[in-house]
């Protein structure tokens, strides 16, 4: 498999620092701009799209898959998958780039107190376990990503200093056992963690930036921090990484954190939630922020943003406005908040217009809400396929117009329009509530 490649291709200078690169891999049909979305995927395809209706997404943009190696701990064992050619060959998905990251936010959680030296701890669908750095190496050596991410010991914001110290020189150390053992497949994402402290986080980027790694994986991230913590503790970390590799990131979900995180320099993000005060709908633990006395609140717990989204009924609606400006919502209706619409509701039993009208996804160009409505009725999984198309195609779209904003040098004023004419939203939204 030839070695992936990455190129700044233009920068945004006026104070931040988001820039626009391409991202080439053997596997992919063509160069992937960065800001990218990798799609969350469960034992290697997204959660209701089959292979056949993932080319209906937009292409190239589409062909970035995350996927977790612990998902395969309950299924094939890593040899069988290495007899059959790797995950490419088992799955099908010849012309897809995979990046493989240890953790994932619903079903393989990392679990700092039963972390010890020898290994990173993890709860999964087959009880909690201890991975050490050689069975991870292994299993990246049989599936053959495009990209992964050395093994990392992530720590909650709540935890001590000293349990910061530790984690961070357990992660240094496993980075230099992976790198060690040699695998000879796909390119090595050092892990960069340290919480919520400072210090650690930037003896932790210094260290990684040492060794001999293609790119960086930042971890530690969605899982109890304050919103205003982040923008130092990234700045932090990508003032300290060279400009030439890019950056990864887990646990930036909602769209006001993708594009703190651009902002950043942050280049490949997951679809990790962090999600808002409406999503107590879904009766699904997730991250809530909730805006209380002019202050928004955090509390902990993290999913995935177009999982969830697709699993309660929720479509995304937001304005994709080129200018940023979050008042072009559609007309308001029950069951939605303006951002999103809940497909459930039974205002929709008879709305026979599209999920968007403007959007060109092919849920929307093929289905009406009315039909969505009544597969969700009658317990049809083939409500999800439609609605997990339509916001994973909403979300590419919206990364697409990041990028075009960056290029054109207005991706400061997009940024600032897009998140103060939203939080007015909101916040008009928690006072009527």
């Amino acid at each position: 498999m030839p070695p992936m490649k990455f190129v700044v291709k233009k920068a945004w200078s006026s104070g931040g620092c988001g820039r626009v690169g391409a991202l080439e891999m053997g596997s992919c049909p063509g160069p992937i701009e960065t800001p990218a979305l990798l799609l969350s995927t469960r034992k290697g395809l997204p959660h209701f799209i089959s292979p056949d209706l993932l080319t209906s997404l937009p292409s190239p943009d589409s062909h970035l898959l995350q996927i977790s190696p612990l998902h395969f701990l309950e299924g094939l064992a890593s040899t069988t998958i290495s007899k059959l050619g790797g995950l490419h060959q088992m799955l099908g998905l010849h012309q897809y780039g995979m990046a493989a990251v240890a953790r994932d936010s619903i079903q393989c959680l990392p679990e700092s107190k039963g972390a010890t030296k020898l290994g990173a701890s993890f709860e999964t669908p087959c009880g909690r376990l201890l991975i050490k750095p050689k069975d991870y190496v292994e299993m990246i050596s049989c599936m053959r990503p495009n990209i992964w991410a050395t093994l990392a010991d992530e720590v909650p914001a709540w935890v001590t200093d000293k349990r910061n110290k530790t984690s961070v020189d357990r992660t240094v150390r496993w980075l230099d056992d992976c790198l060690a053992l040699n695998p000879v497949v796909g390119s090595v994402f050092g892990a960069i963690v340290g919480g919520t402290n400072l210090d650690e986080r930037k003896r932790c980027a210094e260290e990684v930036a040492k060794r001999n790694v293609s790119g960086y994986w930042i971890g530690g991230f969605g899982l109890g921090e304050g919103i205003d913590e982040r923008p130092a503790l990234l700045s932090a970390i990508i003032d300290l990484l060279p400009d030439e590799k890019p950056r990864m990131i887990s646990g930036l979900g909602l769209p006001e954190e993708i594009l703190e995180g651009i902002d950043a320099g942050i280049d490949l993000f997951d679809s990790t939630l962090v999600a808002n005060s409406n999503f107590h709908l879904l009766n699904i633990p997730i991250l809530v922020n909730v805006f209380c006395d002019g202050i928004w609140m955090v509390s902990v717990m993290v999913h995935r943003y177009i999982y969830s989204l697709t699993l309660g009924g929720f479509a995304l609606t937001f304005s994709l406005d080129k200018g940023g400006n979050q008042y072009n919502f559609q007309k308001s209706q029950i069951g939605s908040d303006l951002t999103k619409i809940n497909l459930r509701a039974k205002v929709y039993r008879k709305d026979m217009s599209p999920i968007l009208g403007n959007c060109i996804c092919y849920t929307c160009q093929n289905h009406t809400k009315a039909y969505i409505n009544h597969l969700f009725n009658v317990h049809e999984m083939l409500a999800q396929i439609l609605l997990e198309i339509h916001n994973t195609h909403h979300y590419l779209t919206f990364f697409h117009v990041i990028r075009e904003s960056i290029k054109d040098g207005r991706f400061e004023k997009f940024r600032q329009t897009f998140i103060e004419s939203r939080r007015a939203h909101q916040e008009r939204e928690a006072v009527c509530a």
